[in-house]
Protein backbone atom coordinates (compact mmCIF):
# COMPACT_ATOMS: atom_id res chain seq x y z
CA UNK A 1 0.00 0.00 0.00
CA UNK A 2 1.13 3.51 -0.77
CA UNK A 3 -0.16 6.60 1.06
CA UNK A 4 0.57 9.91 -0.63
CA UNK A 5 0.14 13.56 0.23
CA UNK A 6 1.91 16.70 -0.91
CA UNK A 7 2.31 17.88 2.70
CA UNK A 8 5.07 16.28 4.79
CA UNK A 9 3.23 16.94 8.09
CA UNK A 10 0.25 14.93 6.89
CA UNK A 11 2.48 12.01 5.96
CA UNK A 12 4.30 12.24 9.31
CA UNK A 13 1.01 12.06 11.25
CA UNK A 14 -0.15 9.09 9.24
CA UNK A 15 3.20 7.34 9.65
CA UNK A 16 2.99 7.83 13.45
CA UNK A 17 -0.56 6.46 13.64
CA UNK A 18 0.23 3.50 11.38
CA UNK A 19 3.77 2.61 12.38
CA UNK A 20 3.04 -1.13 12.42
CA UNK A 21 1.42 -1.21 8.98
CA UNK A 22 3.25 -2.07 5.78
CA UNK A 23 2.68 1.26 4.06
CA UNK A 24 5.00 3.12 1.73
CA UNK A 25 4.52 6.78 2.73
CA UNK A 26 5.23 9.23 -0.09
CA UNK A 27 5.37 13.00 0.03
CA UNK A 28 4.87 14.14 -3.55
CA UNK A 29 2.91 16.31 -5.93
CA UNK A 30 0.72 13.78 -7.77
CA UNK A 31 1.36 15.56 -11.06
CA UNK A 32 5.14 15.22 -10.66
CA UNK A 33 5.18 11.79 -8.96
CA UNK A 34 6.87 8.95 -10.84
CA UNK A 35 5.55 5.65 -9.46
CA UNK A 36 7.78 2.61 -9.27
CA UNK A 37 4.99 0.06 -9.50
CA UNK A 38 1.40 -0.52 -10.52
CA UNK A 39 -1.70 -0.83 -8.37
CA UNK A 40 -4.81 -2.99 -8.32
CA UNK A 41 -6.85 -0.31 -6.57
CA UNK A 42 -6.56 3.46 -6.15
CA UNK A 43 -8.60 5.50 -3.68
CA UNK A 44 -8.59 9.25 -3.26
CA UNK A 45 -10.79 11.31 -1.01
CA UNK A 46 -11.70 14.95 -1.46
CA UNK A 47 -9.07 15.42 -4.15
CA UNK A 48 -10.87 15.43 -7.50
CA UNK A 49 -12.45 18.81 -6.72
CA UNK A 50 -8.94 20.27 -6.34
CA UNK A 51 -7.64 19.08 -9.72
CA UNK A 52 -7.40 22.11 -12.03
CA UNK A 53 -9.80 21.75 -14.97
CA UNK A 54 -6.91 21.91 -17.44
CA UNK A 55 -5.24 18.94 -15.67
CA UNK A 56 -8.32 16.72 -15.29
CA UNK A 57 -7.52 14.57 -18.34
CA UNK A 58 -3.81 14.30 -17.47
CA UNK A 59 -4.70 13.22 -13.92
CA UNK A 60 -6.84 10.35 -15.19
CA UNK A 61 -4.20 9.42 -17.78
CA UNK A 62 -1.71 9.09 -14.92
CA UNK A 63 -4.13 6.84 -13.03
CA UNK A 64 -4.47 4.67 -16.12
CA UNK A 65 -0.68 4.28 -16.30
CA UNK A 66 -0.33 3.19 -12.67
CA UNK A 67 -3.29 0.78 -12.60
CA UNK A 68 -2.84 -2.90 -13.29
CA UNK A 69 -5.06 -4.15 -16.14
CA UNK A 70 -8.54 -4.52 -14.65
CA UNK A 71 -7.64 -2.23 -11.74
CA UNK A 72 -10.23 0.07 -10.23
CA UNK A 73 -10.41 3.63 -8.94
CA UNK A 74 -12.79 4.74 -6.18
CA UNK A 75 -13.22 8.31 -4.97
CA UNK A 76 -15.38 10.45 -2.73
CA UNK A 77 -15.63 14.23 -2.84
CA UNK A 78 -17.83 17.19 -1.97
CA UNK A 79 -20.97 18.33 -3.68
CA UNK A 80 -21.69 22.03 -3.88
CA UNK A 81 -23.69 22.37 -0.66
CA UNK A 82 -23.77 25.79 0.98
CA UNK A 83 -24.77 24.16 4.27
CA UNK A 84 -21.49 22.21 4.27
CA UNK A 85 -19.16 25.19 4.06
CA UNK A 86 -17.11 26.20 7.06
CA UNK A 87 -18.16 29.24 9.04
CA UNK A 88 -16.73 32.36 7.46
CA UNK A 89 -16.10 30.82 4.03
CA UNK A 90 -17.42 32.55 0.96
CA UNK A 91 -20.53 31.41 -0.87
CA UNK A 92 -19.69 28.46 -3.12
CA UNK A 93 -19.80 29.04 -6.85
CA UNK A 94 -18.67 27.39 -10.08
CA UNK A 95 -15.63 29.60 -10.73
CA UNK A 96 -13.14 26.84 -9.89
CA UNK A 97 -11.59 29.00 -7.17
CA UNK A 98 -12.46 29.17 -3.49
CA UNK A 99 -11.03 31.25 -0.68
CA UNK A 100 -10.04 29.47 2.53
CA UNK A 101 -9.16 31.17 5.79
CA UNK A 102 -7.14 29.45 8.49
CA UNK A 103 -7.51 29.99 12.24
CA UNK A 104 -4.26 31.95 12.05
CA UNK A 105 -6.00 34.52 9.85
CA UNK A 106 -4.08 33.53 6.71
CA UNK A 107 -6.23 33.37 3.59
CA UNK A 108 -5.55 31.24 0.53
CA UNK A 109 -7.13 30.88 -2.88
CA UNK A 110 -7.56 27.22 -3.78
CA UNK A 111 -8.73 25.22 -6.78
CA UNK A 112 -12.26 23.92 -6.08
CA UNK A 113 -14.54 22.41 -8.71
CA UNK A 114 -17.85 20.80 -7.85
CA UNK A 115 -18.98 17.92 -10.03
CA UNK A 116 -22.33 16.22 -10.33
CA UNK A 117 -22.20 12.46 -11.02
CA UNK A 118 -23.42 12.83 -14.60
CA UNK A 119 -20.61 15.28 -15.41
CA UNK A 120 -17.95 12.97 -14.00
CA UNK A 121 -19.35 9.98 -15.90
CA UNK A 122 -19.44 11.95 -19.17
CA UNK A 123 -15.89 13.26 -18.78
CA UNK A 124 -14.51 9.84 -17.88
CA UNK A 125 -16.36 8.00 -20.66
CA UNK A 126 -14.78 10.41 -23.14
CA UNK A 127 -11.38 9.32 -21.75
CA UNK A 128 -12.18 5.62 -22.12
CA UNK A 129 -13.21 4.82 -18.53
CA UNK A 130 -16.28 2.87 -17.50
CA UNK A 131 -18.06 3.01 -14.20
CA UNK A 132 -20.62 4.90 -12.24
CA UNK A 133 -20.74 8.01 -10.10
CA UNK A 134 -23.45 8.69 -7.53
CA UNK A 135 -24.31 11.22 -4.89
CA UNK A 136 -25.71 11.30 -1.42
CA UNK A 137 -28.72 13.46 -0.77
CA UNK A 138 -26.77 16.57 0.12
CA UNK A 139 -23.03 16.51 0.71
CA UNK A 140 -21.05 13.90 -1.24
CA UNK A 141 -20.32 12.56 -4.70
CA UNK A 142 -18.56 9.22 -5.14
CA UNK A 143 -17.67 6.86 -7.92
CA UNK A 144 -15.98 3.65 -9.02
CA UNK A 145 -14.30 3.42 -12.42
CA UNK A 146 -11.96 1.26 -14.43
CA UNK A 147 -10.33 1.67 -17.78
CA UNK A 148 -12.55 0.22 -20.52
Amino acid sequence: MTAMDAVEETIDLSREKNSEAKIDFVTADIFEWRPTGRYDFIFFGFWLSHVPAERFDAFWEKLEKVLQPGGRVFFVDSLKAQSATAHGHQVLDDSGVDKRSLNSGETFRIVKYFYEPETIEEKLRSLGWSGEASRTEEFFVYGAFQKS
